[in-house]
């Protein structure tokens, strides 16, 4: 092997163009001067990475076991029937599946999803609907489209980390509603509130991180408020179908549209459903249903932004939505992630300290447990990784005065085994910690 020498910074080398043959010189610079610090946009200053992100490079290790991160359980993922409909979508419509498509979507998922939601009362069309890259690309495009800076934006406390991330970027002002182990609670929206928000974001089903479902009555007086207030309510639906026990309960935008008589949805609540969670991440596709005005807006900026969802990705959600194959997926989900939840919830218990809370979910991804006073998750955290056990420390997940002494946990991605190991090596954590 040759080794040739680095030439030095300054110094000028010859070179041959492989092409033309001529002879060409060039003056080495070495590392690049641009200051690009200073080239960035004011928005590209507020992009800041993700806690969760991040902190899943660090569980890449190997023996390491993760609560961390919300992921499905990839021993559930159908991988033998998406391989049967690929097969089956690139057989019968290849080139198409192949090709660039409509912003808007395949129409025949388009389609499917306004019948699901004309079958819970909400008068959705095609017009209705937008598919798009997962729904946090929804949240990104709802940003662009809805949130000027200092715009305010009033989310439950604590509330999705995500949305916070993709918010920040376009300077939402956030306006934190207090919310208990029963969701948001709508008597300070009608009593507490100095500023009126431009949106309200929610999560009523499961919601992230806290597990909490909100009450028919409390939907009913969100929804109310928001009407009154002529406030734009996005309503994030992702881990609905995920029901371990209990009623499903009716969709704010479900609720929103038994006060009104059209044959098209016009409304003000703009509800974010995904196929991630029940179906497969990887694919990522997602859906919007909302105003047709706000659709055309939200339409022109993902044209910016990734042109469409993957045809051939939406294609195949579309096969097994119509054959009905969601519906039984969901239920098998639903079964396996109960039967952890309840291991976990038995382990916390056992494990942390007395005087700590946990909620029990209904159904979703995850725990939120809240500390005794005093104790701070970040340092467990730090214990935690020297055991190679992971969570969330739940600070991140307040937009303003973090509760040091939360955090979430993540049962859906760990066997029961892995949930009872991973408890044993936090609560080595714990006592390392005092």
């Amino acid at each position: 092997m040759t080794i040739v020498p680095v030439p030095e910074t300054g110094s000028v080398i010859g070179l041959r163009h492989p092409i033309v043959g001529e002879e060409l010189t060039m003056e080495v610079v070495g590392e690049s001067v641009l200051p690009w610090e200073d080239l960035f946009s004011t928005r590209g200053h507020r992009i800041k990475s993700s806690a969760i992100r991040e902190l899943l490079k660090v569980t890449e290790q190997p023996d390491f076991i993760s609560f961390a991160g919300g992921f499905p359980a990839p021993e559930l993922f159908p991988v033998k029937e998406v391989a049967e409909t690929i097969d089956k979508v690139m057989r019968e419509m290849g080139p198409q599946a192949l090709q660039y498509s409509a912003t808007e979507g395949y129409r025949p998922l388009r389609q499917w999803v306004a019948d699901y939601m004309r079958a819970v009362g909400v008068p959705a069309t095609v017009e209705n609907v937008l598919i798009t890259t997962g729904s946090q690309q929804a949240l990104d495009l709802l940003g662009r489209v809805l949130i000027n800076k200092d715009d305010p934006v009033a989310v439950e406390t604590p509330t999705y980390l995500a949305a916070l991330q993709a918010w920040r970027v376009y300077g939402a002002s956030f306006l934190g509603i207090p919310s208990d182990m029963s969701g948001i609670n709508p008597d300070y929206l009608e009593n507490n509130l100095l500023k009126k928000p431009k949106l309200l974001y929610s999560i009523p089903n499961f919601q992230n991180p806290t597990g909490a479902t909100l009450p028919l009555k409390r939907r009913e007086a969100l929804m109310a408020w928001c009407q009154k207030e002529r406030v734009c309510l996005i309503e994030d639906d992702p881990y609905r179908e995920i029901r371990f026990e209990g009623k499903f309960l009716p969709r704010l935008i479900e609720i929103d549209a038994a006060t009104r008589n059209e044959d098209v949805y016009r409304g003000q609540v703009v509800y974010l459903s995904t196929f991630s969670k029940v179906l497969a991440p990887g694919l990522r596709v997602g859906a919007v249903v909302a105003h047709p005005e706000l659709l055309t807006r939200l339409v022109q900026a993902k044209q910016a932004a990734d042109l469409h969802t993957p045809t051939l990705n939406q294609m195949v959600c579309y096969e097994l939505a119509k054959l009905g194959f969601l519906k039984d997926q969901a239920r098998k989900v639903a079964e396996v992630y109960k039967e952890r939840r309840d291991v976990m919830v038995k382990e916390v218990k056992h494990t942390f300290p007395k005087g700590t809370q946990v909620g029990v979910p209904e159904g979703g991804m995850f725990l939120w447990v809240t500390l005794p006073e005093g104790m701070d998750a970040d340092r467990i955290w730090q214990k935690a990784l020297e055991q190679k056990i992971a969570f969330v420390p739940g600070a991140p997940f307040f937009p303003e005065h973090p509760k040091k002494n939360t955090l979430r946990l993540n049962f859906s991605n760990s066997d029961p085994e892995t949930i009872k190991e991973g408890m044993a090596r936090l609560n080595r954590a714990l006592d390392s910690a005092k």
